[in-house]
């Protein structure tokens, strides 16, 4: 019996000597350089600490660690039916930071999903307003209207949308070929203008060229030697030349105007 007394007046100080070190070790919170601690007293909020070493009192205050650094979140691929009524799945990415963890952690439940929704909704609907070739060549803009929206909503939690890049714009088989043909389309129409164009600067060319050798009788002839010249060193046998008249006139025509 004896005993017993000893034994239990030896573990009485030891267990409150174990219950001090306890409190002791969990009054003493340190926190890093890109975190935070939302504070609440008896359940309400009271401040914003850190980052370092902080105190907070076991059973009265409860800590709450946010962590400020920049979250890379993947947008799942959403199904899209764009303006001109085709069909597309997109992904994209979105970078996002918590500004103000009082707003984080008490105006919404959990920013992290919330934040994921919301850039989910916000792509299905911005992008249904635009066509497929606004997606495909205007992504810039795209990616800064759902930058700008999210960075709107989503303040009230106290997140900021950074940036906002699409990934991936997804087409099915058909509407693939359907657009290469049109790329082919365009490509002929391009060529036929390039071509119709080139046509018209050489006939205003030729006028030119055709305004410049009448001023000169001989002019006309001499040209017409020298393409003759051209053609005589292509080693053929034969040569046909049409030849005007009226560069002929002047060789037949006696000396003196005389017929």
């Amino acid at each position: 019996m004896f005993e017993q007394v000893i034994t239990h007046g030896l573990l009485t100080p030891l267990a409150l000597i174990v219950l001090v070190v306890m409190l002791a070790i969990s009054l003493f919170h340190i926190l890093r350089e890109y975190e935070r601690g939302v504070i609440f007293f008896l359940g309400r909020f009271q401040t914003v600490k850190g980052p370092g070493l902080i105190i907070v009192v076991p059973f009265i205050q409860q800590i709450v660690k946010v962590d400020l650094r920049t979250v890379v979140m993947d947008v799942p691929s959403q199904d899209v039916i764009s303006r001109d009524n085709v069909s597309v799945r997109v992904n994209a990415v979105i970078y996002f930071r918590v500004v103000d963890p009082q707003k984080a952690i008490i105006n919404v439940e959990d920013y992290m999903a919330a934040t994921s929704q919301l850039a989910q909704t916000t792509l299905r609907s911005v992008l249904g307003q635009h066509e497929l070739d606004e997606m495909l060549a205007n992504r810039e803009m795209l990616n800064a209207d759902i930058q700008a929206i999210l960075d709107a909503r989503s303040d009230a939690w106290g997140i900021k949308v950074s940036n906002v890049e699409i990934k991936h714009v997804d087409l099915n088989e058909t509407m693939i070929r359907a657009i290469a043909k049109q790329a082919e389309a365009e490509r002929v129409r391009r060529a036929k203008v390039i071509h119709a164009s080139g046509e018209m600067e050489a006939s205003q060319k030729l006028v030119e060229a055709a305004s410049k050798l009448s001023e000169e009788q001989n002019a006309m002839l001499l040209r017409y030697l020298q393409t003759l010249t051209e053609i005589a060193g292509e080693k053929s046998s034969t040569i046909l030349f049409p030849m005007p008249m009226d560069f002929l006139e002047g060789l037949f025509k006696p000396k003196g105007g005389k017929d």
